[in-house]
């Protein structure tokens, strides 16, 4: 088979079954990060936003998912029952697709690749305009600095405390001054 150029290109390279399967999955990835753009890269379907997000391909027996050696490690007890390794499962042809957690996996991903993209816009540009655009950057900050950003609403705070927590992160402790 030519290496293909698009996804729609790679899809048809395969029986009717599997290319059911593919689309399926496509379809699976594009509802948990529709901000994402489609891709071939390394000769497979990949999804990007900031970053590689997924890649998947087709395989005489299984459909190959790659989310990343971190999604892999972050839903290590949801793949136990598929063939797994350091950033690739398998999905077996035979069996139905476990579209839930592929979802999950994705979405995870997607805030992997962009921690602010669960805050509301106007939060999102605070944090831009300010010129924070890591988790790294955001941990150099007090709250009370970020509570201060145009844009910034008691739920955004609480969110990225919540973000940071997850990533074992937490705002720069204030500093107290003696008078």
């Amino acid at each position: 088979m030519r290496k293909a150029k698009s996804i729609n290109q790679y899809l048809q390279g395969f029986p009717a079954s599997t290319q059911k399967l593919l689309r399926q999955m496509r379809s699976t990835i594009h509802k948990a990060a529709p901000v994402a753009t489609e891709t071939m890269k390394y000769g497979i379907p990949t999804f990007y936003c900031h970053q590689n997000l997924v890649h998947f391909a087709a395989f005489k027996h299984h459909i190959g998912f790659y989310p990343t050696p971190s999604a892999i490690t972050a839903f290590k007890t949801d793949l136990v029952r598929y063939k797994a390794s350091k950033g690739a499962v398998q999905f077996p042809i035979d069996r139905p697709l476990p579209f839930a957690l592929i979802r999950k996996i994705v979405r995870y991903r997607v805030a992997e690749a962009d921690p602010f993209s669960r805050l509301a816009a106007p939060a999102q540009r605070a944090l831009a305009d300010a010129g924070i655009t890591s988790l790294k950057q955001l941990s150099q900050k007090t709250e009370r600095q970020i509570a201060q950003l145009h844009g910034m609403g008691p739920g955004a705070l609480n969110t990225l405390l919540a973000i940071l927590r997850t990533n074992g992160l937490t705002f720069k402790r204030e500093t107290t001054r003696n008078k």
